[in-house]
């Protein structure tokens, strides 16, 4: 055990530096939750408006992904991360310097082109760099995943005390030392040998499992962001309390993605996993939605809905890596395309059902769609028959995970 651990702490410099960027990027997907409802205050903005904060940052990134590999495999990726993190700096700053819901939709947005550009490479730098085995470098980045979306929460709910600025800037300058340290820490990388094309991504959903995994991804999405997106809102509490509540809701996923998923995969199969998970968030989310009047009950509906998407994210994204015969990162790409492209209008929605009609509406919403997950998954059982069966979680199955969550 401890020579393990002794193994899997000595790595070099440059593993290290883009474990840390890394940190800071996933620490992203969360930031801005605690920010929300601050911002919509002082900047005299409705909920569906602030949403888009979301939905541009999603949208961009989806798209990117059609682009990522193939800007990699001809600039390299040490080039790609650099250009990545300082897009990241550059939009995360100017979102901070704005003074309307307009300048920072759109520079979000930018920040979603860099994240992607980042996070698509980051890990395969990382597998090549470490020291040790494959096997130890994704249980690096996996941490560096889980510590990243817990955090996120939690220090935007810090820094939101202070103003709906601060947790803009924090990422600008973390990210400054992140690119600072990737530019004189991490060796060159050559292109790759191979050129990826941008249609490969396209041309691999036209297998059905693949589809059949994307399509459920994009409709429980819709689950996952009105979580994300609207609760803030009829929570009514301040950015510290809110950056707690979203940082057990980031504990909780970072632990069962880690420890339930891979043992329930083991006894369960990956399929039935997957659709119980599923089931388990739509009907927290309609207890949610009856709740919705009652703060205490979304920030206890919150937290445990981390547990079930722990299990999900991790399970579903192994799916989509066993779904069709296609390289894992082509895989990856064409499943976060379909996810976040589509579920990019899941928070605008959200923010808009709660203004017109009420706040019970977007869970009632979000938790159907999830049910929708479910059946589109079950359309599968037969294409996707090998995922019915229990079996050891596959670390090198799993290496994109954190591709489609970012």
């Amino acid at each position: 055990m401890s020579s393990n651990s002794s193994s899997f702490l000595k790595q070099p410099k440059s593993v290290w530096a883009v474990a840390f960027a890394c940190v800071i990027a996933f620490m992203g997907i969360g930031l801005v939750d605690p920010i929300l409802k601050p911002i919509a205050e002082q900047l005299h903005a409705s909920p569906s408006q602030v949403s888009l904060l979301f939905t541009s940052y999603m949208a961009v990134i989806g798209v990117a992904m059609l682009i990522t590999g193939a800007v990699s495999s001809r600039i390299g990726a040490k080039r790609t991360l650099l250009i990545g993190l300082a897009i990241i700096v550059v939009f995360s700053a100017l979102a901070g310097l704005s003074n309307s819901i307009g300048a920072i939709v759109a520079f979000r947005a930018g920040w979603g082109l860099g994240n992607a550009l980042f996070i698509a490479t980051a890990l395969a730098t990382i597998v090549n760099s470490a020291a040790g085995s494959v096997a130890e470098a994704i249980i690096l980045y996996e941490a560096a995943l889980g510590v990243g979306i817990a955090a996120g929460p939690l220090v935007g709910g810090e820094l939101g005390t202070i103003s709906w600025r601060g947790p803009f800037f924090g990422v600008a300058v973390l990210m400054t030392i992140a690119l600072a340290a990737t530019a004189f820490l991490l060796p060159a990388s050559p292109p790759a040998p191979r050129r990826t094309s941008i249609l490969e991504p396209l041309k691999a959903l036209r297998h059905r499992s693949l589809a059949t995994v994307a399509v459920t991804a994009l409709l429980y999405n819709f689950g996952f962001f009105t979580l994300l997106a609207f609760t803030p809102f009829p929570l009514a509490m301040s950015a510290r309390q809110i950056g707690l509540i979203f940082f057990g809701w980031g504990i909780g996923l970072a632990l069962t993605s880690v420890f339930a998923a891979p043992w329930l995969q083991r006894h369960f199969g990956t399929l039935p996993v997957i659709m119980s998970a599923l089931l388990l968030f739509a009907a927290d989310l309609a207890v949610m939605g009856v709740y919705a009047h009652h703060p205490h009950v979304l920030a206890v509906g919150v937290v445990v809905a981390g547990l079930f998407l722990g299990v999900n994210n991790t399970l579903i994204t192994e799916a989509v890596m066993g779904a069709a015969p296609v390289e894992r990162g082509t895989a990856s790409a064409a499943y976060s395309f379909v996810r976040f492209s589509g579920g990019a209008v899941a928070p605008w929605l959200a923010g808009k059902l709660g203004e017109e009609v009420n706040v019970q509406l977007p869970f009632y919403v979000g938790a159907f769609a999830v049910v929708l997950a479910v059946g589109a998954l079950a359309t599968g059982w037969k294409p996707l028959a090998h995922l019915r069966i229990p079996s050891s979680h596959s670390r090198t199955e799993a290496e994109a995970i954190t591709v489609a969550d970012a």
